[in-house]
């Protein structure tokens, strides 16, 4: 390290600092933001750089180090840079959480900072609680004695409702609670709670709703502790249990820590805007409740001496022309702009998908009497070209033998190639099912890997894992590798997963079964099955390398390996996400991503925490696509957790999962009683039940394509199918909700005529109205014509419901406004809540 404190430039600026710091040292409440004032008299570090300066008068500030000013950083040598970048506080090591966490709202709030704050423990004391029962006090939770069976709280009884509040020493962004717990599983532990936080004990918000596994382990969550990405304090906590690991057992809670942010300096600034957030949401609803109501005066008074605004212009400008004029066409107008300028894109996101599937019947070509589609099978692979939109198939099980036939679908054209009926006599992989393939669509080349083989024909030569790759353009096959084991590679495995990344030319494979010579798989008396590892494959440089070996331990960094598992790669953030299978008779339900670049592994879920019906069915057979543009994962979901594939069992679901939001929604599962029942329509409106099937995913076109699989038919267990089907997941386009929202304002408006001119009226309906309406929907078309019925009420048949202080017409056009304003961002319309909702009975 060297001393530059010789360098007179340096010197001159390191005395006035100190002059400076001397004089704001000796106020009483000196803070940052005046030191920040300070900063922005000087020019930030022109060049990168880390400056550690041995000064004979003592070390600098660090924010004097950072803001030094060009003419002091002249004379720095170049060699002490080295990692500054453009402004007064991008150089400050900044420790977890991130600075974004808290950096903007101070920053609003009129001071600033030059480093996250550290996330510490809190402390804190038992304010109050619903009972305990015997010696196992609330207190006892502020003390970790695992191996104390009565060191924990344990209520009087299970009827709600059951608590513990806390209350924090100060006011505190509170980020995480970690629960302790027994060294034993425990039939009191928490199977399921809620955690709210707030200022004051009456009025708090929920937090956190999770529960605990019945083991040992301590266990952290993080609390919800942000309103529109902005901060907010809690002085109480509240634990509410609501069910125990024992259904008929009281509540216990060993050990409670919470940790997050009770630096004055950050809270303090967040809980003046949480106050000033609270107020201006009051003051909001009040101006909604004033308006819908037709409080003029008290509205615009509100208004004015608050300057609070109570929504988007252009959602006022709506109000004015619906509610206020009756401008029903100037209202279409400007419901059109906000279409067209993507106002409605927010809602579109958010509705669910509705699924939409076809059954493909191929064109027929004339030919030499041969199959001129891909016959019935099961175990059969299949990937897609989504630039020239196909689908190519290869191999198989029909039921008796393993084929090798390999197929190319044209989706534009509708119709099979057949490229090879027998690739083994072209120079290609041999007959085989189980395998997988995976394609590279920017090199045009498709790779396949594994195969099972049945214990009668297992020797030391069948079991050599050969590795094929074929090229597309020229319709040649090339064999990478004899066995890939000797290679560096994987052993002969089927039933597992392989993926490619195009961008760095690797393939990564994961899990599957390695075949043996001692017994087939089924045989109980054979000895412990053995699973592949993770590795990866170099196509530039042909080599393989083993990533993760098959762990059973499952630590942190650890991953079990598995069969019949799903693994995606995500081209954009370059993650592996591996979800469920089967390991020997234990199906896995845990999910974690894997960063092909860090070598890090991201447990999402173990598997142990889901509530029935959040998350798929642990399964054995489930089909998985990814959408990295959306950030979506698709299962198509078969074998259900039942430990055999007995027909019963064989149901189909589909789920998505939202990466950015961490959660699971289920599109649809078909209908068990008509699948007890079938018929002819319901079996065109959707493919039956099944496994061993293919699904692969076209995510330019945003189209799934199905072939194949084996429908679990007991009477028939060689029965194989040969159907194809596509998927759309569908979402109410904008021009949907344009049509609905333009058909909801005519509605209204035709109902507003039939009071006062019904021919016009009548007029109105037949023409204006019914070109907005969705005819093939048999709900809107229903409605469409029972609106003739208003011709022939009176005024005092129409009832304004819960505006009983304003009249009909307002009443009504209130009405219709709220539901347009549904479809707008949350961030231009009027809080959700109601006043009177506040008022408690």
């Amino acid at each position: 390290m060297q001393d530059i404190s010789g360098h007179a430039p340096w010197r001159k600026y390191a005395q006035l600092v100190r002059k400076v710091t001397g004089a704001l040292a000796s106020k009483p409440h000196w803070r940052a933001p005046q030191v920040l004032t300070l900063q922005s008299q000087f020019l930030p570090v022109s060049h990168s750089g880390t400056l550690s300066v041995r000064d004979p008068e003592g070390e600098l500030p660090t924010w004097a180090l950072l803001a030094a000013p060009r003419w002091a950083n002249a004379a720095r040598p170049e060699e002490l840079t080295a990692q500054a970048s453009c402004g007064p506080f991008k150089n400050k090591p900044r420790p977890s959480p991130p600075p974004d966490r808290y950096g903007a709202d101070k920053m609003a709030a009129g001071g600033a900072v030059a480093a996250a704050p550290e996330c510490r423990l809190l402390p804190y004391a038992l304010h109050k609680w619903s009972s305990f029962s015997s010696t196992y006090l609330p207190e006892n939770i502020l003390v970790d004695k695992p191996n104390d069976q009565s060191s924990r709280w344990s209520s009087e009884s299970n009827y709600p409702p059951q608590y513990l509040i806390l209350k924090l020493e100060r006011p505190a962004i509170v980020q995480n609670i970690t629960f302790g717990k027994y060294e034993k599983t425990h039939v009191c532990n928490l199977k399921k709670f809620k955690v709210f936080g707030g200022m004051n004990e009456e009025n708090m918000t929920e937090l956190l709703s999770s529960g605990l596994k019945n083991d040992y382990n301590k266990e952290t969550f993080t609390l919800k502790h942000k309103i529109d990405e902005q901060m907010f304090p809690c002085r109480f906590i509240k634990i509410v249990p609501l069910l125990s690991w024992g259904p008929s057992f009281n509540f216990s809670i060993w050990y409670v820590e919470l940790s997050g942010i009770d630096d004055p300096d950050v809270v303090q600034p967040c809980l003046n805007w949480y106050s000033k957030y609270r107020e201006q949401e009051a003051i909001r609803l009040c101006l909604k409740h004033f308006r819908q109501h037709n409080y003029t005066e008290a509205f615009e008074s509100l208004q004015k001496k608050t300057k609070i605004a109570l929504e988007h212009p252009m959602l006022t400008d709506l109000h004015d022309k619906l509610v206020l004029k009756g401008d029903f066409d100037a209202c279409e107008e400007l419901i059109e702009k906000a279409v067209n300028d993507g106002l409605f894109n927010q809602y579109i996101s958010q509705q669910e998908y509705k699924p939409r599937w076809s059954q493909i019947i191929p064109k027929s070509t004339k030919g030499d009497g041969e199959d001129n589609r891909p016959g019935m099978r099961g175990g059969h692979q299949m990937v897609i070209d989504v630039q020239t939109e196909t689908v190519y198939l290869f191999g198989g099980w029909d039921g008796t033998q393993d084929l090798a036939d390999f197929w190319a679908y044209s989706v534009k054209e509708n119709q099979w190639t057949c490229i090879s009926r027998d690739t083994e006599k072209e120079n290609g992989p041999s007959a085989r099912s189980c395998h997988k393939m995976c394609i590279d669509i920017q090199r045009r080349q498709i790779y396949t890997l594994g195969r099972y083989l049945d214990s009668s024909v297992r020797n030391s030569k069948s079991l050599k894992s050969d590795f094929y790759r074929y090229d597309i353009d020229t319709n040649t096959w090339m064999l990478l590798s004899e066995d890939t084991a000797a290679d560096g590679g994987p052993k002969l495995v089927f039933d597992h997963q392989m993926c490619m990344d195009s961008e760095k030319h690797m393939i990564y494979t994961f899990g599957g079964r390695i075949l043996t010579c001692n017994g087939s798989v089924d045989d109980s008396r054979a000895s412990e099955p053995q699973f592949s590892g993770l590795f990866a494959f170099n196509c530039q440089c042909q080599t393989w390398k083993l990533l993760r070996e098959d762990s059973c331990n499952a630590g942190p960094e650890d991953i079990q390996s598995r069969i019949g598992h799903c693994m995606l790669f995500h081209s954009k953030n370059r993650c592996l996400y591996v979800f469920g299978g089967q390991r020997s008779k234990t199906y896995l339900n845990d999910f974690f991503s894997y960063d092909v670049d860090s070598d890090h592994v991201d447990i999402i879920s173990d598997g142990t925490k889901k509530d029935s019906g959040m998350v798929p069915m642990t399964g054995f057979t489930q089909r998985a696509t990814i959408d990295p543009e959306l950030n979506e994962i698709h299962v198509l979901s078969g074998l259900s957790k039942d430990k055999e594939k007995r027909e019963e069992n064989v149901r189909n679901s589909f789920w998505i999962y939202d990466i950015v939001r961490n959660s699971w929604s289920c599109v649809y599962k078909n209908d068990q009683a008509a699948k007890d029942n079938p018929s002819k329509s319901l079996q065109e409106e959707e493919p039956c039940p099944r496994f061993a099937h293919q699904l692969v995913y076209d995510e330019l076109h945003k189209v799934h394509y199905l072939f194949g699989g084996n429908p679990g038919k007991s009477c028939s267990p060689k029965m194989r199918l040969d159907d194809f089907w596509s998927l759309k997941l569908c979402r109410p386009s904008k021009d949907y909700l344009l049509r609905h929202c333009k058909y909801l304002i005519r509605k209204h408006r035709f109902e507003e005529k039939a009071q006062m001119d019904p021919l016009s009226a009548l007029k109105y309906l037949q023409n204006d109205l019914y070109i907005t309406v969705d005819h093939s929907d048999p709900e809107e078309t229903k409605e469409f014509q029972l609106l003739a019925s208003a011709l022939f009420k009176s005024g005092s048949d129409f009832t304004a419901l819960g505006f009983s202080d304003v009249d009909h017409t307002y009443a009504q056009r209130t009405q219709l406004f709220d539901t347009l304003v549904n479809f707008f961002p949350d961030s231009m319309t009027p809080p959700k809540g109601n006043l009177v909702d506040l008022i408690t009975l």
